[in-house]
């Protein structure tokens, strides 16, 4: 059973696909690409079982067509976090609170840093869209570093080619020489609801459908927490 995700959900869907085989459902050949090209790849009428993206993008891929509607099931809720460089090449662990106490103090971190690495995707779009609303655009457009589709923000921290960076906390946690400061603050949180559904190129719509079922069980969650992602 073929399914495609980004980038983002990689590691807890590998770790759920082998739950729900050990379960005795059918077990997913899982590709992770970027979540435009794997939105592109569905549109074009490649056949998969199973497709996981943000919410959002899922729901333009349903009113094309290519996704069964009724089928988008939320399936983690990642957060965006703050990291730096670390000192030492250590796997990064995820920091209990907030990077910031509020948005003002994001805004001077911002101000402050030389090199600003973000991602592509759902997140690294809402951040520009913040920085734009705080008609900082101007001030910080140069020091901003968007990494390539598949690459972490995580190795731009580690390599020193930016001194800040955001991302979702499920991409920084367990990355070597990062430190997670936390993730944004209430006031200018953001966060993301990866979600599945079924293909509408499916040949075994329902077999894909029980998978996806159990990716919302009560035994799913523990893994989801393990990879640092919260249940929407």
């Amino acid at each position: 059973m073929r399914a495609i995700s980004s980038m983002a959900t990689r590691h807890v869907l590998a770790d759920l696909a082998e739950a729900a085989a050990a379960a005795g459902l059918p077990l997913l050949q899982l590709e992770s690409v970027g979540g435009v090209d794997a939105a592109h790849r569905v549109t074009a009428g490649e056949p998969f079982d199973l497709v996981f993206l943000a919410a959002d993008a899922l729901q333009r891929l349903a009113a094309e067509g290519h996704v069964n509607p009724a089928s988008i099931a939320p399936i983690v809720l990642s957060e965006v976090a703050v990291g730096v460089p670390a000192c030492t090449a250590d796997p990064a662990t995820c920091s209990e609170g907030t990077a910031f106490a509020n948005a003002d103090e994001l805004r001077r971190a911002l101000r402050a840093a030389s090199r600003i690495g973000y991602s592509t995707g759902p997140s690294g779009t809402e951040l520009l869209g913040m920085i734009d609303h705080w008609g900082m655009t101007d001030e910080v457009g140069d020091q901003l570093m968007q990494a390539p589709p598949g690459v972490p923000v995580a190795s731009l921290l580690a390599t020193g080619e930016v001194d800040l960076g955001l991302q979702q906390l499920s991409e920084l946690v367990g990355q070597p020489g990062v430190r997670i400061l936390g993730v944004l603050p209430a006031d200018c949180a953001i966060s993301t609801v990866f979600a599945g559904a079924v293909a509408t190129s499916s040949n075994n719509a329902g077999r894909a459908a029980e998978v996806l079922a159990f990716f919302r069980t009560d035994l799913a969650a523990s893994i989801k927490s393990s990879h640092s992602f919260r249940t929407p």
